[in-house]
C-alpha cells in the first residue's frame, strides 16, 4: 500500500511509484504504434477510411460507465477487506484484555496470546498464499504450517486451552464470542480472497478497451493528422490503466503497491499484545519509498 501526502505538481507528473504505468506501458506503446502505423499508411499509401469523431464519443461513455461500475466493486472489495482487519485487530486487543479478566493463570495467558498471534500471521499467509517458509518461527512451528487450514488450527489450539484454562461458564462464554468475532472477519476475508469478480466482467472490460483503442485512429485521422497517436496513447493509458487498477483493487490482499498493509497490521497486533505477554513491543513498520507492506 502507498503511503504518502499529495505529491507536488512534478512529482505528481513523473511519479512511477504505486502507478500502473509500469505495468501498462508496453500495451500503451504498442496501441501508440499501431495508430501511428495507420496515420503512415493513410498519408503515403493508401487512404483508409475516415469516420466522424462523434460515434466514438458515445463508444467512449459507454466504456467509461463499464469501468466505473468494475471500479465501485473492485473498491468495495478492498474497503470490505480493511475493515475485516480493523476489526480483527479490534478483536485481538479485546481478547489480550479479557484473558487478563478471566484466565487466571499467568502461562495459560501468555499460551492463549501466542496462539492468536500465531493465527493473525497464519491467516496472512494465506490469504497472501505464501509457502510455509515464510511463516514466522516465533509464532508458528513446522508443524502448524503442515495441516489443511493453520489458521483454524491455531483457533483449535485456542480453544483448547481456553476450555481447559476458563474457570466458570461465563468466562468460557465471553471468550468464545470473542473467537466467533475472530472467526466472521477470518470468514470475511477468506470469502473476498476465493472469490473473485465475475470473469465475463474482465472479458468484457478489456474486449471493449482494446476495440476502442484500436477502431478510433479512424475518427480522428482526418482532423487530428500525426497527432493522432498521441491522442490515442493517451486514451489507452487512461482506459487500461483504469481497468490494471482494478485489477489490482479487487485482489486487496495480494502483494501488490495497492494491496493491503497485512505484514503492518500484524505488527500492529503484536505492539498491541506485548505488554500482555511481558515482552518488549516490537518497532512498528514503516514505509519503504513509500511503500507499506
Amino acid at each position: 500500500m502507498i503511503i504518502r501526502d499529495k505529491p507536488e505538481l512534478l512529482q505528481l507528473l513523473f511519479s512511477v511509484r504505486g502507478s500502473v504505468l509500469p505495468k501498462i506501458l508496453p500495451r500503451v506503446l504498442i496501441i501508440t504504434g499501431f495508430a501511428a502505423g495507420l496515420v503512415w499508411v493513410d498519408q503515403t499509401v493508401v487512404t483508409l477510411p475516415h469516420t466522424n469523431a462523434a460515434p466514438f464519443a458515445v463508444f467512449g461513455i459507454a466504456l467509461s460507465l463499464f469501468l466505473g461500475f468494475r471500479n465501485n466493486a473492485a473498491h468495495d472489495r478492498w474497503w470490505e477487506g480493511r475493515k475485516l482487519w480493523g476489526r480483527l485487530i479490534a478483536d485481538m486487543r479485546s481478547l489480550s484484555r479479557e484473558v487478563e479478566i478471566f484466565i487466571p493463570e499467568r502461562a495459560d495467558r501468555h499460551r492463549i496470546l501466542s496462539l492468536a498471534l500465531g493465527f493473525i500471521h497464519a491467516h496472512r499467509l494465506n490469504l497472501r498464499q505464501l509457502p510455509a517458509k515464510a511463516a514466522p518461527p516465533r509464532w508458528l512451528s513446522a508443524e502448524d504450517m503442515d495441516t489443511p487450514h493453520p489458521p483454524c488450527t491455531m483457533l483449535n489450539k485456542m480453544t483448547e486451552v481456553i476450555a481447559a484454562a476458563a474457570p466458570d461458564g461465563f468466562a468460557r462464554r465471553a471468550l468464545a464470542q470473542r473467537l466467533d468475532s475472530i472467526v466472521m472477519s477470518q470468514c470475511g476475508c477468506e470469502r473476498i480472497a476465493t472469490t473473485p469478480l465475475p470473469y465475463v466482467y474482465s472479458l468484457l472490460i478489456f474486449r471493449t478497451t482494446y476495440l476502442y483503442c484500436g477502431l478510433i485512429p479512424f475518427g480522428l485521422i482526418e482532423t487530428a493528422g500525426w497527432m493522432s497517436p498521441m491522442f490515442v496513447g493517451i486514451m489507452a493509458y487512461i482506459f487500461i490503466g483504469l481497468a490494471e487498477v482494478t485489477e489490482e483493487l479487487a485482489h486487496p490482499f495480494g502483494e501488490t503497491v495497492n494491496g493491503l498493509p497485512l505484514d503492518a497490521m500484524c505488527r500492529t497486533i503484536e505492539i498491541s499484545l506485548a505488554p500482555h505477554l511481558d515482552m518488549p513491543a516490537p518497532a512498528p513498520l514503516r514505509a519503504d519509498r513509500f511503500y507499506l507492506s
